[in-house]
């Protein structure tokens, strides 16, 4: 197994890759080329930390040599890294412009480099993954130097383990493309075997790579691997430090700016009273907090997150009248009286003081996207619960009547009971769209970054795993009712074409975020991390825990390690 460990600025070139070396000859797990410093250590969470004078002029330091840097022509070559580097701590926000240039030059010589024959595999499929990910036109064709005449990867690329991490990083913005299908066996395969051969420190980043690919995952979970597991172990130059030490200084402040929100929820969940009125219901405020502060992520999304967290907790709320308490008549009701948004006069008590709430919190958020945009969006919001109510009620009405809908039925009705559909559309409206003809098929559920989302949620919901500990509620499942539509079909199938069609959604899911120009990239993103949360709230084991979600808790709220 070669060496793939570099140090110095270079060091950047790998990222991942940098810190995955090969075992000594006596099996000793890899050393550090030099000794961590001390403020490298988890920090004490720090009153104010975010208008602390040190830390804002430390920050802005930061900031100014990393522009430098990046511009410098010397380092020409290895600003691609560096941006890559910036992008996976989560600070690559701050230098858009200088990101925007390095990837114009990086795209313009990307095809005539690739016919270089010393340009290797790290290089091309970082390349590419940054290209893409910010809407270049950029074909998956480039990776065809790589294969031999038989379609398949060449076998030499299995011992540049930094190279494979890059190519199955890159492998998961598919599109459709057979190339990256290949790319993502090929790598997933050789990355599984390569993990015996590395030491202790190596290991764990390749055992990181296949369980929470990038593209994947919250950017903000694998912002902090990276920080903690990664580039602290490359040698301490003026990049990795000025990088470092702005990415530790912007994960402190957004941890003290969630810790503050939170407590502003828990107030207002308490003043609001549901809590009380349905005791049958979810109370799990800071599961639903956890939607939020991964969507809208930053502290320029603050006041957008405790928008739509009153929304989605309201979500789950109106789920659980629906599966657990209320007759068919009653939800048949409360439909009614959300379709038509006023007199709730016949409803029952519990039901009167939920809508009561609902109307509450949909006209707090109308009124803060009129007095932030000029725009009341009220009608579109109710719209919005009103369809979801429907579907909500045409699966009581399924479960009462004990039938038993068509598979595919089920799944587009599924689609709206998500839930999805709605928080985006208050997401839209938050972040200041306006509807237009460009932006209609959103408020309509018909762009993939709504309808694929919401699909990748449901399918992941009814994979069998998703029970949740606190529901006694009836609930449908698509992998039961494909299994009706095809006898023939064992429940492994069933499960696997059920896996297929939510990696189906994520190449559509792909397609519309890459390439769609009418939509902010905090909508875009907004949309992206709800696909990427879905496996982290539904992830259940076997004892109907959630150890991954109580991780993201513990790294990203709580400041655990």
């Amino acid at each position: 197994m070669a060496c793939i460990s570099t140090f110095g600025f270079s060091s950047l070139k790998t990222g991942v890759a940098a810190a995955v070396s090969s075992p000594s000859s006596n099996g000793t797990v890899d050393r550090m080329p030099h000794p961590v410093p001390s403020w490298c250590a988890p920090l004490p969470f720090k009153t104010e930390f975010h208008k602390d004078p040190f830390y804002m002029r430390k920050s802005a330091q930061n900031m100014e040599k990393i522009r430098i840097l990046l511009s410098q022509p010397k380092h020409k070559s290895n600003s691609v890294y560096m941006v890559d580097a910036l992008k996976k701590l989560g600070v690559d926000h701050h230098f858009d412009e200088e990101i925007s240039e390095i990837l114009d030059v990086s795209y313009n010589s990307m095809y005539r480099t690739q016919k270089e024959s010393d340009v290797g595999l790290t290089d091309i499929a970082l390349q590419f993954k940054l290209l893409r990910e910010a809407g270049y036109d950029v074909s998956s064709d480039v990776f065809q130097r790589f294969m031999d005449e038989n379609g398949e990867f060449k076998q030499s690329l299995t011992k540049d383990v930094g190279g494979l991490i890059s190519l199955h990083d890159a492998s998961f913005l598919n599109m459709g493309e057979e190339i990256l299908y290949t790319a993502n066996n090929f790598t997933t395969k050789h990355l599984k075997l390569s993990v015996e051969h590395l030491g202790q420190r190596s290991g764990a980043v390749v055992r990181h790579t296949l369980k929470h690919p990038h593209h994947m995952s919250l950017k903000q979970y694998k912002a902090r691997h990276y920080l903690t597991q990664v580039l602290s172990s490359l040698t301490r130059d003026d990049a990795s430090l000025c990088m470092e030490e702005l990415a530790r200084s912007e994960f402190q402040l957004n941890q003290q700016l969630y810790q503050d929100e939170f407590n502003k929820i828990k107030r207002w969940w308490s003043d609001l009273g549901l809590a009380r009125e349905l005791p049958f219901a979810r109370d799990q405020i800071l599961k639903w907090y956890l939607w939020s502060m991964t969507a809208l992520p930053g502290p320029q999304l603050s006041k957008h997150r405790l928008e739509i967290k009153k929304a989605i907790s309201l979500v789950y709320i109106i789920d659980d009248i629906f599966d657990i308490m209320g007759n068919p008549e009653e939800v048949a009701l409360f439909t009614q009286t959300i379709n038509c948004w006023e007199d709730s006069s016949a409803l029952s008590g519990y039901m009167r003081a939920c809508f009561f709430a609902l109307k509450e919190v949909t006209s707090d958020i109308a009124q803060f996207v009129e007095e932030e945009y000029g725009l009341n969006p009220l009608n579109y919001l109710r719209r919005s619960w009103a369809t979801l109510c429907n579907a909500f009620l045409v699966e009581a009405r399924w479960f009462a009547d004990k039938q038993v809908p068509n598979a595919d039925v089920y799944l587009r009705n599924g689609v709206t009971s998500s839930g999805v559909h709605l928080i985006l559309v208050h997401i839209f409206f938050l972040l200041g769209h306006r509807v237009t003809n460009e932006t209609l098929h959103i408020i309509e559920g018909n762009s993939a970054l709504v309808s694929c989302t919401a699909k990748i949620l449901r399918l992941w919901d009814d994979l069998g795993s998703a029970k949740d500990e606190n529901q006694e509620g009836f609930d449908g499942s698509y992998v039961e009712y494909y299994m009706k539509d095809n006898p023939s079909c064992s429940l492994d199938a069933a499960k696997l074409h059920t896996k297929k069609l939510i990696s189906k959604s994520w190449e559509e899911l792909n397609k519309e975020y890459f390439f769609n120009k009418s939509l902010s990239p905090y909508f875009k993103e907004a949309s992206l991390n709800c696909a990427r949360m879905v496996s982290v709230m539904y992830n259940y084991h076997e004892e109907q825990q959630l150890p991954l979600m109580n991780d993201y808790i513990q790294k990203l709220l709580l400041g655990g390690k």
